[in-house]
């Protein structure tokens, strides 16, 4: 399928959570963003693409158990995952891969104000289609050279940056095919995540580096999720930082550690939502003047 068949104007803003790379936390990311959003008055529809790992659909799914458990609304996303049983081995399996997203995006936004995407780690056609969908892509990095590199090569002496790297030319090609064929200038906003609390030689470089390579790539950054254990607790019982955590929600009294992510979440969907929100409420996805 052509990629002008499944880039379409829609009046629903459209989320992706993408990084070529694993455990950079774009399941957490994705999940806090959704359950923002409802808590927002949006209604909100979800889809994994990861349909080895399902890490999004298990998340979705905890939160589901728990919230029955425990006897209460705690609001829940429209979700969806692709059907496991589809191989894209062949041109013609792309295509039927490519309008399966396509159709249900479509139809998703003719009864959702916000779509998000979690995409898997790793390249595949239905990550690069998403990517060219996006209103809004949202991509976490883990605080390190290590996870820097899809963005960007960096001098091994100097640390300065060299050039760019293939996840960053991939979103280029999306973004500059998106803003050809219906004048959206995708707004990408790369996250910092398991940064330390501590300065550290490290931190500032990775830091100088990612603000170099915002110049050249046209993206935001932003810190992300400070090393907390209990985003890592949130995910059996389908909590975020953005719920009410009251004792018998979290299933444990709260502490300090539960307020400061509350606090640090709300602040991070504010960055990420920048512009997209207009007095409390989602708008459309910006055009240029043709």
């Amino acid at each position: 399928m052509p990629v002008e068949q499944a880039i379409r104007a829609r009046s629903a803003r459209v989320i992706v959570v993408g990084n070529e790379k694993g455990g950079s936390g774009k399941s957490t990311v994705a999940m806090h963003i959704a359950i923002a959003l409802i808590k927002s008055g949006q209604r909100v529809a979800t889809i994994d693409l990861d349909t080895r790992q399902k890490t999004f659909s298990h998340y979705v799914e905890n939160r589901r158990t728990w919230a029955k458990h425990v006897v209460r609304d705690l609001g829940l996303p429209d979700h969806f995952c692709l059907d496991e049983k589809i191989n894209y081995l062949t041109a013609e399996d792309e295509v039927v891969g490519c309008k399966a997203l396509t159709d249900m995006v479509d139809a998703l936004a003719h009864t959702h104000s916000v779509i998000v995407i979690d995409t898997p780690g790793h390249d595949s056609y239905l990550m690069r289609l998403a990517h060219s969908m996006a209103d809004t892509l949202v991509t976490p990095l883990n605080d390190s050279f290590v996870d820097v590199d899809v963005l960007g090569t960096v001098n091994p002496e100097t640390f300065g940056v060299t050039g760019t790297s293939h996840y960053s030319q991939m979103v280029e090609e999306a973004r500059r095919q998106r803003h050809a064929l219906d004048h959206v200038t995708t707004d990408w906003v790369v996250l910092r995540n398991r940064l330390s609390t501590l300065g550290s030689r490290n931190k500032r470089l990775v830091g100088e580096g990612l603000q170099e390579l915002s110049r050249r790539l046209n993206f935001r950054c932003t810190e992300g999720l400070a090393e907390r254990v209990i985003f890592r607790e949130f995910y059996p019982r389908g909590l975020t930082a953005v719920d009410d955590l009251d004792e018998l929600t979290l299933g444990t009294r709260p502490t300090m550690s539960h307020v400061s992510a509350r606090l640090e979440m709300q602040s991070l969907l504010g960055t990420i939502m920048l512009g997209p929100m207009v007095s409390g409420e989602m708008v459309g996805p910006k055009r240029d003047a043709a």
